[in-house]
């Protein structure tokens, strides 16, 4: 036997029409009926607002207004579609079948995470923002154990030079290369007294120094991607606040804005440098890097977290309907006084 959802709420004529209809409906047409009010969920009251009454069966949805030949089609179609799938699929289709009608622990964690998902996006991005940030913080304090780890850790995902990097307790934020002609500010190979050139050696060493007591000590993240990650929780942070109503950001301005000012940085100084040595040679500055990398993760934050909350508020309206449908089935099975 089908089931049958009725999203509706009190007061609601129209509601009230289409459950006096589902129940002429019930002789031709077996079903459980499912009468879900919205405003006993934040979740679904924001799904629906005043589209109610809303009808459901199976993958099928009716929206009002509706007349009774339009829903004796719809539990039709329903109802043929549970007869097919039950012939083909024998035990397995009723196995399936118990499982939508129990709230499992699988259930509690979607609902839950639908609901807090963005807390966790951001707590995820401060931790993993914050950890090399962290290990200068360490080095000066005088406890370089956890923050070697740290280095050795992020090293796996970062190129960690030190010379396109951000220091911290030092004379500068930064030690560029003399190659980017940064008025006013040392050089690395000044503050180092290391080889600046694009040679295994000279890598592997800015790759190496963490800084000292004069220069400070290096965040172990590079200027881009500590720049990428701050922009992602500030954009989250925001989404956040605003109550997750900032639409998204449309795909050609996240082209536009976010991915080709530092693809052009980024590939005009691959391409000037050895082994390549295309263009002339260049070295992009602490503050393009910045720049790039902030444009670049706060477009990509804006264009796809208001996409990840649409799909998050269909989960949460799904898991909210299951969830007041198996309390309704668990009331209407306790026995009467």
């Amino acid at each position: 036997m089908i089931t049958v959802t009725l999203y509706s709420r009190e007061d609601c004529h129209l509601c009230h029409q289409a459950k006096t209809d589902l129940d002429s409906l019930r002789a031709e047409i077996p079903h459980n009926l499912v009468v879900i009010d919205v405003d006993a969920s934040v979740e679904l009251r924001n799904a629906y607002g005043f589209e109610v009454p809303v009808v459901e069966a199976g993958p099928y949805r009716l929206k009002a207004p509706f007349d009774l030949q339009e829903l004796r089609m719809t539990l039709g179609a329903a109802r043929d579609r549970d007869t097919q799938l039950e012939e083909l699929q024998g035990p397995a289709y009723q196995a399936n079948v118990r499982r939508n009608q129990k709230w499992s622990a699988a259930d509690r964690f979607t609902y839950w995470f639908g609901r807090h998902y963005l807390a966790v996006f951001n707590l995820f991005v401060i931790l993993y923002a914050g950890l090399p940030v962290l290990a200068p913080i360490l080095m000066k304090s005088g406890v370089p154990g956890p923050a070697h780890m740290i280095y050795r850790v992020y090293s796996a995902v970062c190129h960690q030079l030190a010379y396109r990097s951000f220091f911290l307790f030092g004379e500068q934020v930064a030690y560029p290369r003399a190659a980017a002609e940064v008025p006013g500010f040392l050089t690395y190979g000044q503050v180092s007294g290391l080889g600046e050139d694009s040679t295994a050696q000279d890598l592997y060493a800015a790759r190496d120094f963490i800084g000292n007591e004069q220069v400070g000590y290096k965040i172990g993240l590079c200027e881009r991607d500590i720049s990428i990650y701050g922009a992602i929780l500030i954009f989250g942070l925001l989404f956040a606040i605003t109550g997750r109503r900032i639409p998204p950001l449309p795909w050609y301005l996240w082209i536009v804005i976010g991915m080709v000012p530092i693809g052009a940085d980024g590939l005009s100084q691959l391409l000037s440098q050895p082994p390549f040595s295309f263009l002339p040679l260049r070295e992009s500055t602490p503050f393009f890097r910045s720049l790039t990398g902030f444009l670049f993760g706060f477009t990509t934050a804006w264009f796809g977290y208001p996409l990840v909350e649409e799909t998050m508020l269909e989960t949460r309206r799904i898991m909210a309907a299951k969830r007041l449908r198996v309390l309704d089935s668990k009331v209407s099975t306790l026995p009467a006084d």
